[in-house]
């Protein structure tokens, strides 16, 4: 247990925490997908949320068709105030298209779509996933808490320890050693930000429905690198805060293959690398390529002494294979096609949830 302070506000549970937080005046986004349905952790997050009674649910789902009708009824049996925003219908991609927002589909468009229509009927968002086997009904509050003060954006933190291992494995051994290679390169406030926070890839985050405005999402991953660029630019070290949730269990994916972490670090990458041209920060890339190499070599030899220290399974050579993995992400980004931030996009969310609606009622009849 400790108490340390970083550059933005840390709050630590040391061992009972459960703030006061504005759940009632509060939409709560869980992105998901077919694969949820009645899943043993979705059904726990659900009934977790039933507990805190936020005043508004947001499920934005990517499902198949066939599929719909059975999620829509699963989540109709939680008493929730819940809104299925079915997100990958041919009735919203054609809303989207109508406003040239049409292109790429994936979590991060997602839950920026969810996060218009939340904004638009709560003070405050919280957005997590739905596949964490320890998620309690603490862990809304916790991130809500900060924003009935003079917050306007809150991240959870925890540590990701679960048989005996250490996970995490795409922020241990590419984000993290990444941002510090960075901020041996550099002096620039952004970087100095990004490396404040404990766990830059936790998918649990909390902000005002004004700064939800404002993020301009990536349409894969890299919304989590993403949101906190448009975090810092709207909230600054002075309005943003952590917060810990403890231990986090949840899925791991592979390092190789469709959608494993090798091809997530090139997303993360490009969106790590587009937010930083937005805050004019210069990048010698084959430098820092060099450099995040020898830093996270550096950070593996440490990681490596913890897992002893606790006894902890710990493959040394297997970790700095996944660090050659990664190495390829450190380039130039080859493209940029976030979504606009909904402050500036001509779509009214209730335009995106009607065509939802009308999406899920076609194929029940």
């Amino acid at each position: 247990m400790e108490y340390v302070q970083e550059r933005v506000t840390t709050l630590h549970d040391y061992g009972d925490a459960d703030p006061v937080a504005p759940t009632e005046r509060a939409a709560v986004v869980v992105p998901m997908t077919e694969r949820e349905y009645a899943g043993l952790a979705p059904e726990r997050t659900l009934s977790a949320l039933e507990a805190v009674d936020p005043g508004k649910v947001v499920v934005p789902l990517s499902a198949s068709p066939e599929h719909v009708g059975d999620f829509a009824d699963w989540l109709a049996s939680f008493d929730l105030d819940a809104d299925l925003l079915w997100c990958n219908s041919d009735e919203v991609d054609a809303v989207l298209a109508d406003h040239d927002l049409g292109g790429a589909a994936g979590k991060g468009r997602d839950v920026w779509l969810a996060l218009g229509h939340a904004a638009d009927v709560a003070e405050f968002v919280a957005c997590h996933d739905a596949d964490a086997k320890t998620y309690t009904d603490r862990h809304v509050p916790k991130l809500l808490s900060p924003l009935a003060g003079e917050y306007a954006f809150s991240k959870g933190y925890y540590a990701r320890v679960e048989n005996d291992q250490l996970y995490g494995r795409l922020f241990r051994l590419f984000v993290r050693p990444l941002v510090r290679a960075l901020d041996d390169a550099t002096d620039h406030a952004f970087v100095d930000y990004l490396d404040a926070f404990r766990y830059a890839l936790a998918g649990e985050f909390a902000m005002t429905s004004d700064l939800a405005r404002e993020v301009r999402a990536q349409r894969e991953f890299g919304l989590e690198i993403g949101t906190l660029a448009d975090a810092y630019a709207h909230a600054g070290f002075e309005r943003s805060a952590q917060v810990d949730l403890g231990r986090h269990e949840h899925d791991h994916r592979a390092v190789s293959g469709p959608t494993g972490l090798s091809d997530m670090s090139q997303q993360v990458g490009r969106a790590l690398f587009n937010a930083l041209a937005d805050h004019d920060v210069p990048v010698d890339y084959d430098a820092l390529r060099d450099t995040y190499r020898d830093t996270a070599s550096a950070l593996v030899d440490q990681y490596a002494a913890d897992a002893a220290f606790n006894d902890f399974a710990y493959d040394a050579h297997d970790e700095r294979d996944q660090i050659e993995a990664y190495a390829p992400a450190v380039k130039a980004p080859d493209r940029d096609d976030r979504l606009p931030a909904w402050h500036d996009v001509p779509l009214h969310p209730e335009t995106v949830l009607d065509a939802s609606h009308r999406a899920i009622e076609r194929v029940r009849d």
